[in-house]
C-alpha cells in the first residue's frame, strides 16, 4: 500500500483516465454530423471513425498487462496519456475522412492502455479491503462521461466548432501526467516472453467479432458477410484457447477463470451490459428521434441520471457490506432491468416530467451495479495473477459496450425493417423494453456467487 500523498493523489490520476476514454467515445457521436459537412462526406460515412477506435482498443487493450510489467505502471501510464493526448491534437488537424480515421487510431493506442493500467496500478497499490471504496470512487467519471457525452458534444458543435471535441482533451491530458509524475508508482513485475502468437489470436478474433456486430447492428454490409467475419473471429479465439494451454505465459490466461469470483463476475458483465449498454444510445436517440426533443432538452433530462449516479456512490460500500455481493448483485440487478423496461412507457404526449423519476432509479441502481460487478471481479485476484485478470475485466468491460450498443441497434433496425410498429417511437420503446428484459435475465449470472465472496474486498472481513 502507498502512504501518503501519493494514495490520495492516485485515485483521481486513475478517475481522469476513465473519465478521459468514456467521455471521448461518446462526446463524438453528436459531433459526426457536423464533422462529415465539414469534412465534406454523407453521415453514413462516418460510421469509420468510430469502429476504428473501438477495433484498436479490441486489438491492444490484451497487451497493456505486459507492457505495465515489463516496463513498470508509471512509464506505461503516461505514455498512455501522451498518446492519446496527442492523438485527440492530431484529431483537430484532420482535413479529410482518411486522415481523421488515422489520427483516431493514434488516439485508441493510448487509450488501450490508460484504464487497465491505471486500475492495475491501484490493485498493486491498495489492500484488497480498501479497494472496494477506491474502485467506487473511480467509477464515476465512467458512468457520468456516457451521460454527459452527447449533450457537451452537441452543445461545443452548436457554440463553437467539432474540432473542440477533441481540444478538450488536451489540457485534461497535460495536467494529467503532470500529477502521474508524482503520484502514480511503477511497479514493475518479472514477465516472461512475449507471447506474439497467442496476441494475434485473441486480438484479432476480438476485433473479426466486434466488426461483425458493428456492421450488423449499422446494416453495413450483408448477413452473411457479418456471419463469416463472426465465424472467424470465433475460430480464432477457439484456436487461442487451445494454444494458451500449451505455453507457459499466454498473452491471456485462461486458467484465471477458474477463480470463481472473477468467471462470474466476467460473465456477468458481459451478459448485463448488453441490456445496459444500448440505453446511453437508445434513450437519447428516443427522445430526440422518436419524441421531438432538442438535443438540449434531452440532455437536461439525463443530468437527473447522472446526479443519481454520484449520489449512490455513498451507498455502495454499506449495500454490500449489509447484503453481500450475492444478494445485493441479484436483486439490483433486477430493479436495474426493471427501471429500463419503464422507459418503454411514455408516449410522444407523455410529460417529460415523467422521465425524471424513471431516470433517477436509473442512474442510482446503474452506479452501484458498475462497482459490484467491477470489484466482485477483481475480489480473489493476488499479486501473482492481478495484471492478467485485471487485463481480462478490461477487454470484456470494452468489448460489453461495445456489444451492448451493437444489440441495441440491431433490434432497433429489426423493428423498423419488420414495419410492426407505425412510427419510430414505438421501435424506440420496444427496444428498450427488450433491453429491459435483457438485463433482469442476467441476474441469473449471479446466483452463482456464494453468500461470502468478496468480503475481504467489502471490508466484512480483515485479512489474517
Amino acid at each position: 500500500m502507498i502512504e501518503g500523498k501519493i494514495s490520495k493523489l492516485l485515485p483521481w490520476v486513475a478517475a481522469m483516465a476513465i473519465f478521459m476514454q468514456f467521455l471521448d467515445s461518446t462526446i463524438l457521436n453528436t459531433a459526426l454530423p457536423s464533422i462529415a459537412n465539414d469534412l465534406h462526406k454523407s453521415p453514413l460515412d462516418m460510421q469509420s471513425v468510430l469502429i476504428a477506435y473501438v477495433l484498436t482498443l479490441a486489438l491492444l487493450i490484451p497487451l497493456s498487462g505486459w507492457l505495465s510489467d515489463k516496463f513498470g505502471t508509471k512509464n506505461i501510464f503516461i505514455l498512455a496519456v501522451a498518446i492519446f493526448t496527442t492523438g485527440s491534437f492530431l484529431c483537430v488537424l484532420s482535413v479529410s475522412l482518411k486522415m481523421l480515421v488515422f489520427m483516431r487510431i493514434i488516439q485508441a493506442v493510448g487509450g488501450a492502455m490508460m484504464v487497465p493500467v491505471s486500475r492495475l496500478t491501484l490493485i498493486y497499490s491498495y489492500p484488497k479491503y480498501q479497494l472496494l471504496r477506491v474502485i467506487n470512487f473511480i467509477t464515476i467519471p465512467g458512468l457520468i462521461g456516457p451521460v454527459i457525452g452527447p449533450t457537451l458534444g452537441g452543445w461545443l458543435v452548436e457554440i463553437a466548432s467539432w474540432h473542440w471535441i477533441f481540444l478538450i482533451n488536451i489540457p485534461i491530458g497535460i495536467f494529467g501526467i503532470i500529477v502521474a509524475c508524482k503520484a502514480v508508482p511503477n511497479y514493475k513485475k518479472k514477465s516472461g516472453k512475449f507471447d506474439f502468437i497467442g496476441f494475434l489470436l485473441f486480438s484479432l478474433g476480438l476485433v473479426l467479432v466486434s466488426l461483425s456486430l458493428e456492421f450488423a447492428g449499422e446494416g453495413m454490409t450483408s448477413i452473411i458477410n457479418v456471419l463469416i467475419l463472426l465465424v472467424l473471429g470465433l475460430s480464432l479465439l477457439f484456436i487461442y484457447s487451445i494454444y494458451s494451454k500449451k505455453i507457459n505465459n499466454p498473452i491471456i490466461d485462461l486458467n484465471l477463470f477458474k477463480i470463481r469470483t472473477l468467471r462470474i463476475g466476467i460473465i456477468g458483465n458481459l451478459i448485463t451490459r448488453l441490456g445496459i449498454g444500448g440505453v446511453p444510445l437508445m434513450l437519447p436517440l428516443m427522445l430526440q428521434v422518436g419524441f421531438a426533443k432538442s438535443p438540449t432538452v434531452s440532455g437536461m433530462l439525463l443530468i437527473f441520471s447522472a446526479i443519481s449516479t454520484i449520489v449512490a456512490k455513498s451507498w455502495v460500500i454499506p449495500f454490500v457490506k449489509k447484503f453481500g455481493y450475492r444478494n445485493l448483485l441479484i436483486s439490483n440487478t433486477i430493479i436495474l432491468g426493471i427501471s429500463i423496461s419503464l422507459f418503454s412507457l411514455p408516449e410522444k404526449s407523455t410529460s417529460l416530467l415523467f422521465f425524471i423519476p424513471i431516470l433517477i432509479i436509473y442512474g442510482f441502481f446503474n452506479s452501484i451495479q458498475m462497482t459490484s460487478m467491477n470489484s466482485v471481479s477483481l475480489a480473489d485476484l493476488t499479486p501473482h495473477n492481478a495484471s492478467g485478470g485485471n487485463t481480462i475485466l478490461s477487454v470484456t468491460q470494452q468489448l460489453s459496450i461495445s456489444f451492448g450498443i451493437s444489440l441495441s441497434s440491431i433490434i432497433l433496425r429489426g423493428f423498423n425493417l419488420s414495419n410492426i410498429f407505425e412510427d419510430i417511437s414505438s421501435s424506440f420503446k420496444a427496444t428498450l423494453l427488450i433491453l429491459g428484459v435483457i438485463t433482469v435475465a442476467s441476474s441469473f449470472t449471479f446466483r452463482y456467487l456464494k453468500s461470502g465472496d468478496g468480503e475481504e474486498m467489502s471490508g466484512m472481513k480483515k485479512p489474517s
